[in-house]
């Protein structure tokens, strides 16, 4: 058979080298398992080897590639003939693109799971098991490989700093001078994660168009973000990828074709990117303000810039992307208006028949629903991957400047204490908030001015006797938030247990108090830059060409404000 191949490829009919590669692709291959549109099908072909679609919904959510592998498993190729090619209107405003890379992903993540792909990696030969892993799960399995990567990367630089090894390494003689170690670190980091990802693009548009071209087109697309656009679809397709892997629970997402040009409110955002990028962000974040304030940095500036650019790179885009790509993002009338929707979102009680997109509550309670079906083994490695939190705030409480002296464990069981008494607090003032805010607002507002003053007392007592220090103040601050953190995931895991014991309002108060805190950490920053009318223009001449932005303006200025049109109203009746 590969004497066949190679007579075939060396024949001089295929002078054409990319057509003798493709004509190799073509015979090796065989690794085709999408039929096409589901409207356009042979359809006896697939009743006849394993049926169209299959009886789960859930787990078959990409139903049209589990017939390709059904027709495979029965050693049937499934082929395409293009007879007539259209362009396909697809989705382009940013959420409509997550919404159908979650879906994929989700996809993708039942596929690995699913018998099929077991069975035709049993089935297949050694080439044939590599197309399959490369045209089905494995750019997603590499995908989450890649951001695993970072944390790995930035986990274990935080052990080397935590435990003292990261200051004996820099300090030792045999490693004082560990310059060819950051210059192999900085250079791996700008090839690797730079022009490496790039390469393929550039190689296949050279082949096409010509290098010259190739090159003029990677420019321009660095000028429209289109890095941006890319590492935020890695966090989307990551995140939704391993969550079908750790839990199950797969789900349909409809994106829609409509006209897309329109602006996602805040709250909206919020929802979508939750969970899959802006909480990651935020860990990815303090690792590296951790690593600034307690590590020993590189030797050279340059070295710095190009290890750790990558990774805060990362951690702005996950973090600012959905609203630099969001129409009027920056906009101040619109930034008042998120801000008052999302208000309403965050303080409306859920309940039956309460939609999530209307209330905290209900979103909050789906966003953790897969936990109660995801088994035993979920649960128990949900709560594993929860222990970080506590492993982490456990070597940053030796680094305050008031513990540097000891080491004893009391110091940690100290952390913890001063943790639930702080969750106490909190307890006392929501309990307070119920009972006295309305009849007894004299007796609440007293209680909470008593548990202020109690507060600023032991901060003082705290500076003035064992010297405690400004960054012992934001050292904790960084200790015990991501703690809290670590509490909520372990008891949405443990959801059952808490239930029975009555604490659950408790945890839901807790998690709200995170979500505004986040809310916040991500709000700040857009409506300070909405204060400066030229980042409104400029976003709006990068998002769209010069016809549109033209007609985005005068849409505004024909449309007026909000406040006018509400008056007019009033004036019309």
């Amino acid at each position: 058979f590969f004497l066949l191949l190679l007579l075939l490829f060396f024949q001089r009919n295929l002078q054409n080298v990319r057509l003798r590669f493709l004509f190799l692709v073509i015979l090796t291959c065989r690794v085709r398992f999408h039929y096409g549109h589901p409207d356009i099908f042979d359809r006896l072909f697939h009743l006849t080897r394993g049926g169209v679609s299959k009886a789960s919904k859930i787990i078959n959510l990409s139903e049209d590639i589990f017939a390709g592998f059904n027709s495979t498993l029965r050693e049937g190729n499934v082929t395409h003939h293009e007879y007539m090619q259209v362009g396909k209107g697809r989705d382009v405003g940013l959420n409509q693109i997550s919404l159908f890379e979650a879906k994929i992903a989700y996809g993708n993540g039942e596929q690995t799971l699913s018998r099929d792909i077991y069975r035709l990696g049993h089935r297949f030969d050694f080439f044939r098991m590599l197309s399959c892993y490369y045209t089905t799960i494995g750019f997603y399995f590499s995908t989450m490989i890649t951001v695993w990567t970072v944390y790995v990367f930035l986990y274990g630089r935080l052990y080397l700093v935590l435990s003292g090894l990261d200051e004996g390494l820099a300090t030792g003689r045999r490693f004082i001078h560990n310059d060819p170690l950051q210059v192999a670190l900085a250079s791996q980091s700008f090839v690797q994660l730079g022009f490496l990802m790039a390469l393929p693009m550039m190689m296949e548009i050279g082949l096409e168009r010509g290098f010259r071209t190739a090159l003029s087109d990677f420019v321009l697309m660095q000028l429209q973000l289109a890095s941006v656009f890319f590492t935020f679809s890695l966090g989307t397709k990551t995140h939704y990828y391993g969550k079908t892997l750790l839990h199950g629970g797969a789900e349909y997402r409809a994106t829609g074709r409509g006209f897309v040009v329109f602006h996602a409110k805040f709250a909206e955002n919020y929802r979508l990117y939750s969970r899959s990028h802006f909480v990651k962000g935020i860990e990815l974040m303090i690792l590296l303000i951790v690593f600034e304030i307690f590590g020993q940095s590189y030797r050279g500036a340059i070295a710095y810039i190009f290890i750790t650019f990558s990774m805060w790179f990362m951690v702005v885009t996950w973090l600012f992307a959905p609203f630099l790509f969001n129409p009027s993002g920056f906009e101040w009338q619109k930034i008042v208006d998120d801000w008052t929707d999302w208000n309403k979102w965050i303080s409306n009680r859920g309940g039956i028949g309460v939609s999530p997109d209307k209330s905290w509550e209900s979103w909050w309670e789906k966003e953790h629903e897969p936990l109660k079906y995801s088994g035993k083994r979920g649960t128990v490695l949900e709560i594993v991957l929860a222990v970080r939190f506590f492993i982490y705030q456990y070597g940053l409480v030796y680094h305050l400047n008031i513990t540097k002296h000891t080491k004893s464990v009391l110091v940690y069981c100290l952390s913890w204490v001063v943790i639930f008494f702080i969750l106490l607090v909190m307890k006392a003032v929501s309990v307070g908030r119920r009972k006295f805010s309305a009849e007894f607002q004299l007796v609440f507002r007293l209680l909470k001015g008593l548990i202020f003053i109690v507060f600023i007392s032991t901060i003082v007592i705290l500076i003035v006797i064992p010297h405690m220090t400004i960054q012992d103040i934001f050292v904790c601050i960084l200790a015990f938030m991501p703690t809290g953190w670590g509490l909520l995931l372990v008891a949405q895991a443990l959801k059952p247990a808490i239930m029975s014991v009555g604490l659950w309002g408790s945890i839901r108060a807790l998690a709200r108090g995170y979500e505004i805190i986040m809310g916040l950490l991500l709000f700040t920053p857009i409506a300070f830059l909405a204060w400066f009318p030229f980042v409104s223009e400029f976003q709006t001449r990068m998002l769209f060409n010069q016809a549109f932005s033209r007609g985005l303006q005068i849409s505004r200025i024909l449309g007026g404000h909000k406040k006018d049109r509400a008056a007019l109203s009033k004036d019309d009746r």
